[in-house]
């Protein structure tokens, strides 16, 4: 495992430094804000209310810490969202290190954070009786995912220059046999290649405003 070490981002929140790929689990702008802008509000938000659909199965590419699919559940508690939710993580964060990440804001909170964590690998769990969560220990690569099933995509990877193989054109063409027709699939990246490798594979692709820090990222619908 490689080493993690907590940080304190601008915005007060947690993230992890791996030391040995000297990159950050989220942006050091803001891990918290981050997450909600591009996955929160330009993912499930977009997908549940502009598109109208209250039932969603998303698919997570890196559990990391955890944050994205706290955010999911916690939308999904107070929106009465029904949200099957499959993530990916080759190398799960240990308890020593995600006992103590400042996510959780309440006892609720803090409640949900640990069933999340604490959930066995690859099977499913219940967390609550409107959100199903199934951890994948494995990489995309290795993964096996059913065609045309997934509402949602998070790709939160790590960033093209520190883990290029998870941005190639065949493991994103992977990602989009996965997707439903008109599934929607967003991240924080806003890089050339991948949008014209998006474009290859057929997703309409919109440029958006970033979080505080990034000037742009990516949202394609299939």
């Amino acid at each position: 495992m490689n080493s993690l070490k907590i940080i304190t981002t601008q915005d007060g929140s947690h993230s992890l430094l791996n030391e040995q790929l000297n990159e950050t689990y989220h942006s050091v702008h803001g891990a918290l804000q981050e997450s909600k802008h591009v996955f929160i509000l330009h993912g499930l938000d977009f997908v549940s209310k502009n598109l109208g659909k209250s039932t969603l199965h998303v698919l997570e590419i890196g559990f990391g810490t955890g944050l994205n699919a706290l955010l999911t559940l916690q939308q999904a508690l107070t929106n009465n969202l029904i949200i099957h939710y499959t993530t990916l993580e080759a190398f799960p964060v240990k308890e020593d290190v995600w006992s103590k990440l400042n996510y959780a804001e309440s006892l609720e909170s803090k409640k949900w954070f640990e069933k999340l964590h604490q959930a066995n690998w690859n099977q499913w769990t219940e967390v609550s009786p409107t959100f199903q969560l199934r951890k994948l220990n494995a990489t995309l690569q290795e993964a096996a995912l059913k065609d045309n099933h997934f509402d949602l995509i998070y790709f939160d990877a790590f960033a093209p220059n520190k883990q290029p193989e998870m941005w190639e054109i065949q493991v994103l063409k992977k990602i989009t046999e996965a997707m439903k027709p008109e599934g929607v699939f967003v991240t924080y990246c806003a890089k050339g290649q991948l949008k014209r490798d998006l474009a290859r594979l057929k997703l309409s692709i919109e440029t958006l405003p970033g979080p505080p820090g990034k000037r742009e990222m990516v949202r394609a619908k299939k």
